[in-house]
């Protein structure tokens, strides 16, 4: 039977350009810019890389189709660089591709990039891909902030939240990750907002305001990694492992099923069960020290805390307004500003979360550096809540 990968495959380095509206740049300079911090911090020559992993999402804008994009950027020495695609949790595709080949013993040096440059585009959300030939026609008018206001509503009505108290809990939401990211020198939104202020914002799609929606960046983060033994061989101290990677996909079930009522996600309570499980963790709530989850949306942050089964279930309204993932409470969720400030593009965003949660076991995430952190944990969701693709990755200190 799979005992999976904990402690097999350590982080030798990361990297992450600054998110934002980057005009001066295309996704080439983008993926040079994480590379070089990544390499720079692992301490190798490109000679020593074996096989990279890439990720983008919507390749019609951007970098295009295949491997070549990234390896031409960074004039990598002919290895083997494959590139996945697998909605918003592209990022964490990339990863797990590098670290999978590093616990198999197929690498032992792995490289993984992500990037995406949508905002030459001039389209405020995500632009429209290609969807393929089926999905257009049973889901022709759906949007992102529809469907997750969807969400919302389910949720309120399952678990008899008052309206009034739900929208405080999410502009909570919002105004943390907004304090969060304004410590954050890389983050695309460095401004502090208000309850008032997100409250009284203008309504997107109930109860959805314009702060309880995450934007996309222009930006690429990069990973460096390899073997724990390896990575004590180079000298390095206060190595961080990954402890778990878990993947979990809708098979049609939430779209198709009444079993599913629409207040939770089926996926990421399927990931994090097996990820808790691979990593040793029986208590989530006192034995995870810290968290990035894909806040898309604040209601979307808000769910995955009961989903994580960090908050008991029905509790998380309470949890979030007790200030239990604020920055100096017991669990602090999105550290870093989160999608909604660090930024969203989406090919990185995996990627950009680990590496947050890497600075933070290493010490070096300078002002909003959190005490001691032992266990970091990210949660990377692509899709809808009907029809989606969950990531959740696991990483601590080796032997914690």
């Amino acid at each position: 039977m799979a005992a999976g990968i904990k402690d097999k495959v350590a982080i030798l380095g990361m990297g992450c350009s600054k998110f934002g509206e980057r005009w001066d740049v295309g996704p080439e300079e983008l993926m040079v810019e994480a590379y070089l911090e990544a390499m720079q911090d692992a301490g190798i020559e490109p000679t020593q890389l074996d096989a990279a992993w890439f990720s983008t999402h919507i390749d019609e804008i951007g970098t295009g189709k295949g491997g070549t994009p990234l390896s031409l950027a960074l004039r990598l020495p002919n290895i083997a660089v494959t590139r996945v695609e697998n909605f918003c949790a592209s990022g964490s595709e990339a990863l797990r591709g590098a670290v999978y080949a590093v616990a198999s013993g197929a690498a032992d040096i792995a490289l993984a990039v992500g990037v995406e440059k949508l905002k030459d585009t001039g389209y405020g959300g995500l632009p429209v891909g290609n969807m393929g030939t089926l999905n257009p026609q049973w889901s022709p008018s759906g949007s992102a902030p529809g469907n997750f206001a969807q969400l919302a509503s389910a949720y309120r009505a399952k678990h008899g939240v008052n309206k009034e108290d739900l929208k405080r809990a999410i502009a909570h939401v919002s105004v943390k990750s907004h304090a969060n990211g304004s410590k954050n020198p890389k983050a695309h939104l460095r401004n502090v907002v208000t309850e008032e202020q997100v409250l009284n914002a203008p309504m997107i799609a109930e109860p959805l305001g314009l702060f309880d929606c995450c934007g996309v960046s222009d930006g690429a983060a990069a990973a460096i990694v390899t073997t724990p033994e390896i990575a004590r061989a180079m000298g390095k101290k206060d190595i961080v492992t990954v402890k778990a990677m878990q993947l979990s996909v809708s098979n049609g079930l939430e779209a198709q099923h009444n079993s599913w009522d629409g207040s939770y996600f089926h996926t990421a309570r399927i990931a994090a069960k097996k990820a808790y499980k691979e990593a040793g963790i029986d208590n989530p709530r006192e034995q995870v020290s810290m968290i990035e989850v894909h806040d898309c949306f604040s209601i979307t942050e808000l769910v995955t805390m009961e989903d994580l089964f960090i908050s008991p279930e029905g509790g998380a309204v309470k949890d979030v307004m007790d200030g239990f993932y604020d920055a100096d409470g017991k669990v602090p969720c999105q550290i870093d500003g989160g999608l909604k400030c660090f930024g969203h593009p989406i090919g990185a965003s995996g990627l950009r979360m680990a590496y947050e949660m890497y600075l933070q076991l290493t010490g070096r995430a300078g002002e909003r550096q959190l005490p001691n952190p032992k266990i970091g944990m990210t949660h990377n969701l692509g899709g809808a809540p009907s029809q989606n693709v969950c990531s959740v990755t696991i990483v601590g200190a080796y032997g914690a």
